[in-house]
């Protein structure tokens, strides 16, 4: 690998596997709204600032997303927060890969940070509608995108990735049990885990130990 894209390279997990690829000798361009202005609600901002990337990139991993407050009823669900969890989690990956096709390698990868959450068939004890709700529309898109996306990059693999519970800012709240890891060693995992992948399983949505993560 010789050039990645990073995008939401100012969060804890974007800057991890920016730092862990550059320390393997990679080509890092990185991208994120408090640094380049990349707003990813704004169509416009995305078609203008990833237009201007020189192609082509072995690996573009996308590390955008917002939490929220996660609710606990029904009853707590409210819309415009529900609307901003889609706009963050679901459309603007969207929006970032409409670029994907000019701007990765013919046989690159491209990553999108998912989260277990999002995996109807894993949920069983409801609740955080608006964050699972947005991230298995996220799913789906990756999905969709990875057909696609083959169709011109047949040796290319498209996935939705699973971090596990990163000890970052963004799940200090919410980590409670669960066990956690650094930020540094979730952006080895992962890319252990896309070294590991063929096309064959572009498409797919997996966990940071490699285990395919049921949608």
């Amino acid at each position: 690998m010789k050039k990645a894209l990073i995008i939401g390279v100012s969060g804890g997990m974007g800057a991890a596997v920016a730092d862990c690829l550059e320390a393997r000798g990679v080509a890092v361009t990185g991208l994120s709204r408090a640094g380049d202005g990349l707003d990813v609600t704004k169509p416009q901002s995305v078609a203008r600032i990833m237009g201007a990337l020189e192609a082509p990139f072995d690996l573009i991993f996308v590390a955008i997303g917002v939490l929220g407050v996660p609710e606990k009823s029904l009853n707590a669900i409210d819309a415009a927060a529900m609307s901003e969890l889609m706009s963050v989690n679901a459309i603007g990956p969207a929006l970032i890969l409409k670029e994907v096709p000019r701007l990765l390698a013919k046989n690159g990868t491209c990553a999108v940070l998912s989260a277990r959450v999002g995996s109807i068939g894993d949920n069983q004890i409801g609740g955080w509608y608006s964050y699972r709700a947005s991230k298995a529309a996220l799913n789906q898109i990756v999905h969709g995108a990875a057909i696609e996306i083959g169709r011109s990059h047949k040796e290319s693999t498209v996935v939705a990735l699973h971090p596990g519970t990163v000890a970052t800012p963004f799940t200090a709240k919410y980590a409670n049990r669960h066990k956690t890891v650094s930020a540094e060693v979730a952006a080895q995992n992962m890319l252990r885990v896309l070294s590991e992948l063929t096309p064959e399983q572009s498409g797919g949505f997996f966990a940071y130990d490699g285990s395919e993560i049921v949608w």
